[in-house]
C-alpha cells in the first residue's frame, strides 16, 4: 500500500497578506487617534465651559441677594466635577462689590489644548476671544 502522494492546498494566509493587513491598520490608526484626541480635549473644554456659565449664574443670584459678589465660594473647582479633573475652577484674584473674573486652568492631559486658560468675567467677556481663537467659545 502506498501512501497518497497527492498534497492539500494550505489553509491560512501568507505573511505577506498578514503584513499588508498590519500597515493598513497602522495607517488608519495614525489617522483616527490624533482626530479622536482633539475630539476629546473638544469635549473637556465644553464642559468647562458650561462650568463656568453655572457658575457665572449662580454669582448672579448671590450678587441679587448680597449686592455684592465678595463673599462667594466656589460649589465645586473642578471640571468635571467627578472623575479625572481636567480643569481647575476658581476666582481669578478676588471678587469685589462689582466684579469677578472665573477661570478654568487645564491640568494633566488637557494641557494640549490651543485654547489654554478660559476665563469669564461679570461682564460677559470671554478669554480666549473669538478673534483670537474661534473655536474655545
Amino acid at each position: 500500500m502506498h501512501a497518497s502522494s497527492t498534497r492539500r492546498p494550505a489553509a491560512g494566509f501568507t505573511l505577506i497578506e498578514l503584513m499588508i493587513t498590519v500597515a493598513v491598520i497602522a495607517v488608519l490608526a495614525a489617522v483616527a487617534l490624533p482626530s479622536y484626541q482633539r475630539h476629546v480635549l473638544k469635549t473637556n473644554r465644553a464642559l468647562a465651559k458650561a462650568d463656568l456659565v453655572e457658575i457665572a449664574q449662580l454669582l448672579e443670584r448671590y450678587h441679587t441677594v448680597q449686592n455684592s459678589y465678595d463673599g462667594f465660594s466656589l460649589p465645586f473647582n473642578q471640571s468635571p466635577r467627578e472623575g479625572n479633573k481636567r480643569y481647575t475652577l476658581s476666582l481669578s484674584g478676588k471678587a469685589t462689590a462689582s466684579t469677578y473674573t472665573l477661570q478654568a486652568v487645564p491640568e494633566t492631559g488637557q494641557d494640549k489644548d490651543v485654547c489654554g486658560t478660559l476665563t469669564l468675567d461679570q461682564a460677559g467677556r470671554k478669554t480666549p476671544d473669538k478673534k483670537t481663537n474661534a473655536e474655545c467659545w
